[in-house]
């Protein structure tokens, strides 16, 4: 009897039950070894856990009523595959694991979170001889395992190693990777058979030192054609201090001042560490989506080699797509490249998650050196203290590298609040404290800092602003705001007096618009414009405005938003003013910044002089003044507890559930048939909240995954159609 593993769809026959379990252990066993070079301890664990569980992870499947539907003899009623199976397919692979000599209850657990990712073990654990078990089958699976056991001996040669089950190390971090290794290698496998995933990929390797050596040559280049001033050879020894920086700890730091060259600085700097410690991957993780297209440019014009393809050695991750279902797996994006450019959110949330379509990526990161560029702006500060967790434990247990950077650097591990974690290294700079007080001579006088906190409405905004010479900045606090006021904008003074940035609009829109900033910044003739946009334009983007205003909020973004004015200190008059809004139906607060915005407000009340230095203080006061909230306190306690499932909810870098909306009609007609690759989709969509999706009724093409069917301009994006519907005064829309 033939035993399948795979149902048939079109013209792609089933998959046989042994060709599935053997294609996973070995990509599974390829992990592992990748693995392997760079963990510090468990790394035997590792192995004969995740061969155990790759092997019997689909045991369950050989069930009768499972194999009628898989075979074909009986109707798939759902269409979903596997999960709409007969009988639950993970409980018999469990089972077997929680049997006397068999006895591997690391295996077991994660054989039962495969699909549907771990309990809350501090739940599971109370649920005595049912743990890890579906109960609703459990006595009959019982009764029919010896069957399968005989039925998957037969087919697949199964010899383990049984033994005490001791985690040296972190085991939460530990559960998490075994579980990435099992789910990637069963979701690729499933992938290449339904021919959604190439069956053969050689990887594109590091080779750290040739992208190093190619660099050094565009640096060098660089400094022939640039002008012999004062600044461009600060630039020049900043590199090559990076460069050359002897580190040995796994956590480092940045602190380099606006227009100090960090973003090749860094990356000369984490390449010669990843020659010198055989690391495997680079990460830059930033901010805000519209940082990485600039950031990706940079790096794949200094460090793609002769003969390879730019987007193969650099990878662009704008959101995360992630998605659960089988018809939709080959649209995660994977960080199998060796370079890889994404977000905080991203990233951080993949370190916290516990859903298997996101979690499989994670055994990519151990071997990996880290760059947190603009971290200040990284994540909320209920956050940094499991993050800072997290950042200890792969440094110390997993190989990783770490640069936290910024030029407003925010030293949160010094906070006692913060910092509190079981493991803590010293942290530090990469450039000497000389070094940099000579880089920060040039921001004495760049600009100065004022501030009118009488709240003003849309239109006494726009008029407010409109006095001050340009070209202006105005950065909003919500993606609703800053559309109304470059909607306002552009009725009242025209389309060419306003430029609009934000998540509204799609990652190439968002291209385009930057690149059109750019050229109208470069025409010193061009100055009676204004560039509306939110905290996405603030941190990482070469931009220059003759003035800047920004709404209240937090002294780093305040700090961060500066950068973007006088950027060069060409001029002796630049100002950077904050102001409050007055919520007039369309303009809207936004509650995540209150208590930031408030201590902010405070310092200008005091008279305090607006500096970098005052940016761990100002963490500091704000933790003083509100403290954590209880659930976010008890993220730490989570972990410890591994209670997987909390973490997940609680670890949210942006507090809000939002979704990948298409906007590009002809992309989401072919997504329907499987013929969109991750790449594709992210630059024609973007991402809003569920709740205001399900208020406008919009279509879901698959998955998680909505199509827009309502107005989208490359001005105002999605926003557009928001504007106009006047029933939708008094609801932002925080992204």
């Amino acid at each position: 009897m033939i035993y399948y593993a795979h149902s048939k769809k079109d013209d792609i026959p089933e998959q046989e039950y042994p060709m599935h379990i053997r294609g996973v252990k070995t990509l599974v066993q390829e992990y592992v070894q990748d693995i392997s070079r760079y963990a510090n301890c468990d790394k035997t664990l590792l192995s004969q856990i995740t061969e155990k569980a790759s092997t019997f992870h689909d045991l369950g499947k050989l069930n009768q009523e499972n194999q009628d539907v898989l075979s074909g003899k009986k109707p798939d009623k759902s269409k979903k595959s596997d999960k709409s199976l007969p009988r639950n397919h993970v409980d018999a692979g469990a089972a077997y694991f929680l049997k006397g000599e068999h006895l591997s209850a690391l295996s077991a657990a994660v054989i039962q979170a495969h699909h549907m990712g771990f309990p809350d073990f501090t739940v599971e654990m109370d649920r005595g001889d049912a743990v890890f078990r579906d109960s609703s089958i459990a006595s009959e699976v019982d009764k029919e395992l010896p069957e399968l056991e005989a039925i998957h001996n037969s087919l697949i040669d199964s010899h383990f190693e049984y033994g005490e089950e001791d985690i040296k190390g972190d085991q939460s971090v530990f559960l998490r990777m075994l579980l990435s290794c099992l789910v990637d290698g069963d979701h690729t496998d499933t992938a290449i058979h339904y021919r959604k995933y190439p069956a053969e990929m050689t990887p594109v390797q590091l080779c750290a030192a040739e992208r190093l050596a190619q660099l050094d040559r565009h640096i060098a280049e660089l400094k022939k054609k640039g002008t012999d001033d004062d600044r461009n050879a600060l630039r020049n020894e900043m590199y090559f201090a990076c460069r050359d920086a002897g580190i040995n700890a796994g956590i480092t730091s940045c602190d380099s001042p606006v227009g100090s060259g960090k973003t090749t600085a860094v990356m000369a700097h984490l390449l010669a560490q990843a020659e010198k410690r055989g690391l495997r991957r680079i990460f830059v993780v930033l901010p805000f989506t519209n940082i990485i297209k600039q950031s990706v440019d940079t790096y794949r014009k200094t460090l793609v080699l002769p003969g390879e393809r730019a987007e193969e050695v650099v990878a662009e991750l704008h959101h995360r797509a992630d998605f659960e279902s089988e018809e939709a797996r080959h649209l995660t994006a994977l960080w199998r490249a060796p370079i890889i450019v994404t977000t905080a959110v991203a990233f951080f949330e993949t370190l916290a998650a516990n859903s298997t379509s996101t979690l499989r990526r994670l055994h990519e990161l151990p071997g990996s050196a880290v760059f947190v560029d603009e971290s200040h702006a990284a994540l909320p500060a209920k956050l940094l203290p499991i993050a800072w967790k997290w950042i200890n434990i792969y440094a110390a247990e997993w190989g990783c590298y770490w640069v936290l950077a910024s030029g407003s650097l925010n030293r949160f591990w010094t906070i006692p609040e913060i910092a509190a974690s079981e493991i803590s290294h010293s942290v530090p700079e990469i450039i000497a404290d000389e070094l940099r007080s000579r880089l920060a001579v040039y921001e004495n006088n760049r600009i100065s800092y004022h501030y009118d906190l009488s709240p003003k409405n849309t239109a006494e905004l726009a008029k407010w602003i409109s006095k001050f010479p340009g070209p202006r900045l105005v950065i909003l606090n919500t993606v609703q705001s800053a559309a109304v006021l470059a909607d306002y904008f552009s009725e009242h003074f025209g389309r060419e007096c306003v430029e609009h940035l934000s998540t509204a609009l799609t990652a190439d829109d968002r291209e385009r618009t930057l690149k059109r900033v750019k050229e109208r910044l470069a025409d010193k003739e061009d100055t009676n414009w204004t560039l509306v946009a939110t905290s996405c334009i603030e941190a990482g983007v070469d931009l220059s405005f003759k003035n800047g205003f920004r709404e209240l909020g937090s002294l780093v973004s305040l700090l961060q938003a500066s950068g973007r004015v006088n950027r060069e200190g060409l001029l002796d008059d630049a100002e950077m003013w904050t102001f409050c809004i007055l919520e007039d139906g369309l303009l809207k607060f936004n509650p995540g910044l209150k208590d930031s915005a408030t201590v902010l407000k405070g310092y200008f009340e005091e008279d305090k002089a607006i500096a970098p230095e005052l940016s761990t203080q100002s963490l500091a006061d704000e933790i003083a003044l509100y403290g954590r909230s209880k659930k976010h306190e008890n993220l730490v306690t989570d972990e410890k507890l591994r209670n997987f499932r909390e973490v997940e909810r609680n670890f949210k870098v942006i507090d809000s559930d939002t979704r990948l909306v298409v906007v590009d009609l002809a992309v989401a007609k072919r997504l329907q048939y499987g013929k969109v690759d991750w790449q594709e989709l992210q630059k024609v969509s973007v991402q809003i909240a569920k709740y205001k999706l399900d208020e406008l009724r919009t279509p879901v093409i698959m998955d998680h995954i909505y199509r827009w069917n309502l107005e989208y301009d490359d001005f105002l994006g999605y926003m557009a159609s928001i504007v106009k519907l006047k029933k939708y005064r008094g609801e932002a829309i925080i992204i």
